[in-house]
């Protein structure tokens, strides 16, 4: 029975025929978004039930991040930030006692806006932010889509947007790391560089690194290197796996029933395979604590 290893190849049964390699220890998941951000289904309630029915320990919603002035589209405008957290905040004291629910935002490092990172974490009710890099300031300061990328000479400066972000201590965990990879080029030196810059910032700031179940769903696509994911990229994860840093599982899903299925099966069993640094959790950067294994 094959796994997925980039070449297009699915395993052809669920998870449960392996069934030594199941992680029972790993019912968490961080990256969960609602209807809040234009581009999903479900409410906080649906996610919840779901998470309950299948055992979860931790679930964190993390919707994405609104700024102010609203200037980036694909999410719940800023004005709903408030209506937002007291639904997730109504499922917390629902599952009190049961099971753990956070309240973060999936949300874009721009510099500046460090006085808005720390008020969400402080007054704000957030529990914890995951840094997804869709939109970047590059060295110029011009805002860039890492998505539409005109070649891979832009990919250090993504890379260092990321070490920028994970260098302030408000983000626990980079959501997709490899997301420049969602662009059709070649691999060559500029992808060595910028996920050696994303890699051994992580390592240095005690900062976690997601692996990506949502790019198992959308599928493999044929690229200037090859058919492949647009995301996890087998090339990236290789280089963490030997920098051995602490590393999430995430869903990344967009409606209840995807929460945990068996694209995070695949996920799993690829990053076992890969020998990653899995970890369930993390300890707050402000309190001198890294990512470790619980």
């Amino acid at each position: 029975m094959e796994k997925f290893d980039g070449s297009g190849n699915y395993p052809e049964k669920h998870l449960a025929d392996w069934p030594e390699n199941y992680p029972v220890n790993y019912l968490v998941n961080y990256h969960t978004h609602t209807a809040y951000c234009r581009h999903a289904g479900g409410t906080a309630e649906d996610y919840a039930q779901e998470a309950f029915r299948k055992g979860l320990e931790t679930l964190g919603f993390s919707d994405h991040l609104p700024f102010p002035g609203d200037p980036f589209g694909y999410r719940m405008p800023y004005e709903e930030i408030g209506e937002y957290i007291t639904d997730v905040y109504r499922e917390k004291e629902r599952y009190k006692g049961q099971m753990e629910i956070l309240c973060g935002f999936e949300g874009e490092y721009i510099r500046g806006k460090e006085d808005f990172y720390e008020e969400l974490l402080t007054a704000g009710g957030c529990d914890y932010l995951l840094m997804g890099q869709h939109m970047y300031l590059d060295r110029l300061g011009q805002l860039c889509y890492a998505g539409g990328l005109s070649g891979t000479e832009q990919y250090p400066d993504y890379a260092e947007s990321l070490t920028e972000g994970m260098k302030t201590g408000y983000f626990c965990c980079v959501a997709h790391p490899d997301y420049m990879f969602i662009n059709s080029f070649a691999w060559d030196g500029n992808c060595e560089r910028a996920c050696d810059i994303i890699i051994d910032a992580a390592v240095k700031e005690g900062c976690l690194l997601e692996y990506n179940a949502n790019g198992y769903r959308r599928g493999v696509d044929e690229f200037e290197d090859g058919l492949r994911l647009q995301y996890p990229h087998r090339r990236f994860w290789e280089r963490a796996a030997g920098a051995g840093v602490p590393v999430l599982i995430g869903s990344d899903c967009h409606s209840p029933e995807k929460l945990y299925d068996e694209f995070m099966d695949l996920a799993w069993l690829d990053a076992k395979a890969l020998k990653l640094n899995i970890v369930t959790g993390w300890g707050r950067k402000q309190d001198g604590q890294n990512g470790e294994r619980i």
